[in-house]
C-alpha cells in the first residue's frame, strides 16, 4: 500500500514536471468583420514559451493549426480574418503554450460566427451645410474587403441618423437607406447641427454608433460687430436729428425775414409810383397849353 501511494506521488509530480501552466481567456473579437484572438499566459509561465493556435470549423471534426500563429509570444494576438472565410459557419479556436520539451493542455475560446458575432461599427461621416441643410457623406472603413462577394455594406439594412441642434439640444432621427451622399433639409439657417450615425442589420445587433460630427448650416453672424453697429446707428441718428433742426430752423428763419421785408416793399413802391405819376401829368398838361 505504502509502495503504491509513493508511484502515484511520483506520477503527479512527474506531470506537474512536464505540463505548462495552460493559457488563460481565450477570446475572439472582431470589429466590422476583422476578427483577433487573444490570450494570456497561464500563471508562472515560463518567459522562453512560445504560443500556437488551432482553429475547427462546425462542419468539419479536425483542428488545423494557423500557420502565422503557430509561435506567438505572450501578450500577442493572433488575426483569424482570413482563416474565417466563411461568414455564416461558426469556428473555435484553442491555444497552447509550448517549450522545447514541455507543453500545456489546450485552452479553448466559445464558438464564434463571424457575421452575427462581428461589431458593425458606423461609415466615416463628414458634415457640411448648404445654407439651410446639411449635407453629409459616407464612405466604407478601408480594411472592409469581404469574400463572397459580399461587401460591409451589403449586411447594412439601413443607416440611423441622429441630428442634435447645438443651440438647445432639439434632436430628431432619420433612418435612412445606405447612399455616398444624403442631404438633410429645412433645417435653420446660421445653427450648429450635430450629427451621429449607426447601422441596422438583419444579422446583427452589435452595432456602434460614430462620434458626433457637427456643422454649421450656413456661416453665423458675427455677434461682436453688434454692438459697432448699434452705435453707428446711434451716431447717424443724432447727426440726423441735428441736421433736420438745422434746416427747420433756418426756414422758419428764412420765412420771418421774408415776411418783414414784403410790407416795406409794398409801401414804398405805390408812393414813388405815384409820384412820379403825377410829376408826369403836370408836364404834359403845360404841354399842352
Amino acid at each position: 500500500m505504502g509502495l503504491w501511494l509513493l508511484l502515484l506521488l511520483l506520477h503527479f509530480q512527474l506531470v506537474l514536471c512536464v505540463l505548462l501552466p495552460a493559457p488563460l481567456d481565450v477570446s475572439i473579437s472582431s470589429f466590422n468583420l476583422e476578427h483577433t484572438l487573444s490570450f494570456l499566459p497561464g500563471p508562472h509561465t515560463p518567459s522562453d514559451a512560445n504560443f500556437t493556435v488551432q482553429v475547427l470549423h462546425s462542419r468539419k471534426n479536425s483542428w488545423r493549426p494557423v500557420a502565422a500563429c503557430l509561435e506567438l509570444k505572450a501578450g500577442q494576438i493572433c488575426n483569424l480574418t482570413k482563416t474565417f472565410k466563411d461568414l455564416f459557419d461558426h469556428y473555435r479556436a484553442r491555444v497552447q503554450a509550448v517549450t522545447p520539451n514541455k507543453t500545456s493542455n489546450w485552452t479553448m475560446s466559445r464558438w464564434f460566427q463571424p457575421v452575427s458575432d462581428t461589431v458593425l461599427g458606423p461609415p466615416d461621416l463628414s458634415v457640411s451645410g448648404c445654407g439651410n441643410c446639411l449635407i453629409l457623406q459616407l464612405r466604407l472603413p478601408a480594411s472592409t474587403v469581404l469574400r463572397q462577394n459580399l461587401q460591409l455594406k451589403d449586411l447594412y439594412r439601413e443607416l440611423v441618423f441622429h441630428v442634435q441642434r447645438t443651440r438647445d439640444g432639439t434632436q430628431f432621427r432619420l433612418n435612412l437607406p445606405y447612399e455616398e451622399e444624403t442631404v438633410i433639409t429645412y433645417l435653420q439657417p446660421g445653427v450648429e447641427y450635430c450629427v451621429t450615425v449607426s447601422v441596422t442589420s438583419l444579422f446583427n445587433s452589435n452595432t456602434v454608433p460614430s462620434k458626433p460630427q457637427c456643422a454649421f448650416t450656413s456661416p453665423p453672424s458675427s455677434r461682436s460687430s453688434l454692438p459697432t453697429v448699434f452705435s453707428l446707428m446711434g451716431v447717424f441718428s443724432v447727426l440726423a436729428f441735428l441736421f433736420l433742426g438745422l434746416v427747420v430752423y433756418g426756414s422758419q428763419l428764412s420765412f420771418k425775414l421774408l415776411r418783414r421785408r414784403i410790407p416795406r416793399t409794398l409801401v414804398t413802391h405805390p408812393t414813388v409810383s405815384a409820384g412820379t405819376c403825377k410829376i408826369k401829368c403836370s408836364l404834359s398838361h403845360q404841354n399842352l397849353l
